[in-house]
């Protein structure tokens, strides 16, 4: 293979490779695992005979699906018997992708945990096609099952989706607007602040992995998680005394969202769903240090769809 061929085949990879991340990541839920299938894409892409390739970009979503599936169920054991909530890990993203209301929401933190409830193949079968537009029988190709099988699998995930997504989505404005006060609120410990905020039944999810303290179980109610985040600013965390605490406003996973750093690093995520009066209704807060790697490096992700 000559060296123009070779770089000719690099470019191509490269032109697909955001769109190779977002398909992983919205397949395994965390940055470095989609990174690792990615990788593995470029290894099994340059060493293919890809003189055969008649559409390269159908060609490496099919390879790193198929990366991803094999990875999603060797790691679903570890994520059943994880410690406390499993949450999946945060990214910084882009404003595109915020932009883009069906990418944002396809990447939210609430619709990754729901994705979470799906079997591997649900998983696959329904972000190919719900949030990629794949057709029934390229995901056929893709996931290596008979198109008749995919459509039953996409049936399911879809009702399974539809059963535990709301179905209105609060406009973007609000959402920043919402997500200000509730910073401003919450870094000034004002308690009746927050409660005007949060749904009567909004329930917190918190994820420490067993590596910080973190609540095992939902907080649910506007009262207790009230108060839960009122106290961010008088109590000492992971050995950072609220004088040296940083917090700013970032981009997550295609929305507002919260990010709490001190003594050099990044302590934990917040990210927020909200109801269809604009009212928070869940809140994420992952901690865990293993997952916070993403965020720390400081790369906003492109996460769009095309």
């Amino acid at each position: 293979m000559t060296d123009l061929s070779e770089d000719r085949d690099q470019q191509m990879f490269h032109k697909h490779r955001n769109l190779l991340f977002s398909v992983a990541y919205r397949l395994l839920g965390t940055a470095a695992d989609a990174e690792d299938a990615v990788q593995d894409a470029w290894i099994k892409w340059s060493s293919a005979d890809r003189s055969q390739v008649a559409d390269p970009k159908a060609y490496l979503t099919r390879i790193v699906s198929n990366l991803a599936l094999e990875r999603l169920r060797s790691t679903r054991y570890k994520r059943e018997t994880y410690v406390g909530p499993w949450l999946p890990e945060p990214i910084l993203t882009s404003g595109d992708t915020a932009e883009a209301v069906t990418d944002a929401e396809s990447v939210s933190m609430a619709m990754l945990v729901v994705l979470e409830t799906l079997s591997p193949l649900e998983r696959a079968v329904f972000v190919l096609k719900e949030v990629f537009d794949f057709s029934h029988a390229e995901i056929a190709e893709a996931v290596e099952r008979s198109e008749a099988a995919v459509r039953q699998a996409a049936h399911r995930a879809r009702e399974h989706v539809r059963a535990r997504r709301p179905r209105f989505t609060t406009d973007r404005p609000r959402q920043r607007e919402v997500t200000e006060r509730f910073f401003a609120a919450a870094t000034g410990g004002d308690v009746n602040a927050l409660m005007e905020l949060l749904s009567p039944d909004v329930t917190l999810w918190t994820d420490g992995g067993g590596k910080v303290r973190q609540a095992l179980r939902p907080v649910v109610g506007a009262t207790t998680v009230a108060a839960w985040f009122a106290a961010i600013g008088t109590v000492t965390y992971q050995g950072i005394e609220p004088a040296d605490m940083n917090a700013e406003l970032v981009e997550i996973n295609g929305g507002p969202g919260m990010l709490f750093s001190g003594s050099g690093r990044v302590i934990a995520t917040v990210t927020f769903d909200f109801d269809a009066d604009g009212r928070i209704a869940y809140v994420h807060n992952v901690a865990n240090p293993d997952k916070l790697q993403a965020v720390a490096d400081g790369t906003a992700h492109d996460v769009g769809t095309r």
